[in-house]
């Protein structure tokens, strides 16, 4: 079974590192590739493109312009520790113990508009580039058309190696386009976090992706290997709704927070 995960906009280079371990993305040959395209753009030219302020467009200048291999621990950071968003607080990879990064370098992989795929411990520069930016490149004029079927192919060779062809969709939609799910040898499996708001559950986008960080931690810390295991997924308050759910998605719930 793997899980897949969205990246983060915000980063952090900064915090001390609960383990040496790392590993190199298998994507980089790729990755490099979309940075020599980048590093041709001026700062105003990524502003426009990614629809960012001139401030950020000039340091993400900087980072294209710097980018360097091979990657090792003085110029880079293992992904899993270097995302600091919604999902990445929810997973809180620094408190888990060693055994569990093992756990999840085997099935936990996040998704990148310049990486492709990554496993938590593979170490990358900072960078931001979001999928769904719709970059000319020799392949194409979006990443969607750039990654094409590659991360797909990839997925499918890691679930090959399993004892379940099972996939937790646990990214954003914008991030999840880039998986060919027709192609894809896997039963996809996409849990819906809702809240009760004035009554009514709906999905409120900064619990829904604290939960998936949470949902994430859940089949880590539990070793979890397959759906049924999901269902037990408990934490903040969430619970398990059969009533709303599906094979294919399983919705949880929690009521209002006072």
């Amino acid at each position: 079974m793997l899980m897949l995960v969205s990246p983060a906009k915000n980063l952090d280079f900064d915090s001390p590192l609960p383990t040496t371990k790392f590993t190199e993305p298998s994507m980089l040959k790729d990755a490099e590739e979309l940075v020599e395209t980048c590093q041709k753009l001026a700062p105003s030219d990524l502003a426009s493109l990614m629809h960012i302020s001139d401030k950020l467009s000039i340091l993400n200048a900087e980072r294209f312009a710097s980018f360097t291999t091979p990657f090792t621990p003085d110029n880079a950071r293992q992904a899993v520790f270097a995302f600091n968003g919604d999902v990445y607080g929810g997973l809180d990879a620094a408190s888990l113990s060693e055994a569990d990064i093992d756990f999840a370098q085997k099935h936990l992989r996040i998704l990148s508009g310049l990486y492709g795929l990554l496993k938590p411990l593979d170490l990358m520069q900072a960078y931001r580039l979001e999928m769904g930016t719709k970059l000319q490149n020799n392949r194409g004029k979006s990443l969607y058309e750039f990654w094409g079927e590659s991360i797909t192919h990839a997925l499918n060779e890691e679930l090959a190696d399993g004892d379940q062809q099972v996939l937790v969709n646990l990214a954003s939609n914008e991030y999840f386009s880039s998986v060919k799910k027709k192609l894809l040898n896997a039963n996809i499996v996409t849990p819906q976090f809702k809240d009760e708001k004035n009554g009514k559950y709906k999905i409120i986008s900064f619990y829904a992706k604290k939960a998936r960080g949470l949902m994430a931690r859940y089949i880590i810390q539990n070793r979890i290997t397959d759906v049924e295991g999901l269902k037990g997924f408990d934490l903040a308050g969430y619970h398990y709704s059969e009533a709303d759910s599906s094979p294919n998605e399983l919705v949880f719930k929690r009521a209002e927070l006072k």
